[in-house]
């Protein structure tokens, strides 16, 4: 049964209660806008890393992390995207990708608005969006997410906040 920390849109800042609230999982994945090679860096140094780049990343992280990843996880077909949207609101690429082969799970960032969703019209498929981690944008408070993965499911989910933004 692994434990996922998932973080996004962290812009070159990371709270030190995330590496806290990270330390018993067994991997992170950041749903992009890491802001700087730093922030990643740190993450690795606690736990194995999966990430996306998102739109504020510069060359060095799109160098090492891609723009989509998709992967299997104890069953279940994972898909991480920076900019992806939510059900009924997909970006036109990800809308695509998605009539074309759903998921179990569809992870992205961007709109900085925690969201868990499930997707009807995709057999179901988990939306979330972990919100962001960072001081950067127009949230008020700043959160994670982490949950585990058991029998093809997920588990207790927990919504973490971090404090508010400034």
């Amino acid at each position: 049964m692994p434990t996922i920390g998932l973080i996004s849109d962290t812009h070159g800042f990371l709270d030190t209660r995330v590496l806290d609230h990270f330390q018993d999982c067994d991997e992170i994945w950041h749903a992009g806008d890491f802001g700087t090679m730093e922030v990643a860096d740190q993450l690795k140094k606690i736990k194995p890393l999966k990430g996306v780049y998102g739109n504020i990343d510069g060359k060095d992280i799109r160098m090492i992390y891609p723009k989509d990843l998709r992967f299997e996880m104890e069953g279940l077909n994972i898909l991480i995207t920076h900019i992806g949207g939510y059900p009924g609101h997909y970006a036109p690429e990800v809308k695509k990708e998605l009539k074309m082969n759903a998921p179990d799970i569809f992870i992205c960032g961007h709109s900085h608005i925690l969201k868990v969703m499930t997707d009807k019209d995709f057999n179901n498929m988990i939306c979330i969006n972990p919100g962001a981690a960072g001081r950067e944008g127009f949230h008020k408070v700043r959160t994670i997410i982490k949950f585990d993965i058991l029998e093809k499911k997920i588990s207790n989910m927990k919504a973490i906040e971090l404090g508010k933004r400034g």
